[in-house]
Order: C-alpha cells, then sequence, then structure tokens
C-alpha cells in the first residue's frame, strides 16, 4: 500500500464509521470499503477516491471538481468515479456531508 492510500483510507474510515455489514479489503493497491459485499468507496494507490455513484448519477458525479471516470480493462467502469486527491484533501471535502455514499 502506498502513504496516500492509507492516510485516504483513515480518512474514509473516519467518515463510513462503523456499520453492520461495513467491510474493508486491500484492492487497487489500496482499499476498498464494501457494504453488504458491495463496494462503496476506495482508496487508490495514488490517493485518488474511488466512489461508487451507481449508473444513474455517473453523468452527474463526472460534473463535480476532480472527478473522472474509473477506467478498468481499457473501457469506463460506468457507476464508479474516481476523485483526485487534491480535491479531497480537506475536512470539508472528505467529512459529513462530502460526496461519500450514505450508509445508514
Amino acid at each position: 500500500m502506498s502513504e496516500a492510500a492509507d492516510e485516504l483510507a483513515e480518512r474514509i474510515r473516519a467518515v463510513l464509521d462503523y456499520r453492520p455489514g461495513l467491510t474493508e479489503k486491500k484492492m487497487f493497491g489500496g482499499y476498498g470499503f464494501m457494504l453488504n459485499g458491495n463496494m462503496v468507496a476506495g482508496a487508490m494507490k495514488g490517493g485518488n477516491l474511488l466512489l461508487r455513484v451507481g449508473p444513474e448519477r455517473h453523468d452527474l458525479a463526472l460534473e463535480r471538481p476532480g472527478a473522472s471516470a474509473m477506467h478498468q480493462g481499457g473501457r469506463d467502469m460506468v457507476g464508479f468515479v474516481e476523485v483526485a486527491p487534491d480535491f479531497v484533501d480537506t475536512e470539508e471535502t472528505l467529512g459529513p456531508g462530502s460526496p461519500l455514499p450514505k450508509t445508514s
């Protein structure tokens, strides 16, 4: 794991807190956070935040500053976006009221 992924994962843990069905798994050179087996967020190797936004909100999520489509295997993963580290570097951008999915 990278230092950037470790730091972001700590911040994601603080936002998501413990909820029944919430698990964490090492993946993408970082950490994935799953709710009932479905990914909701991730801390990627380079410090990017990975978010599951769902296909219906994908285009809207891409309009947010620093957001881009997640690419895997040469294609866009519709329903998932990555947010560049510079856009999740404060408590205001990654804290209560942040773009992280609601898990309750």
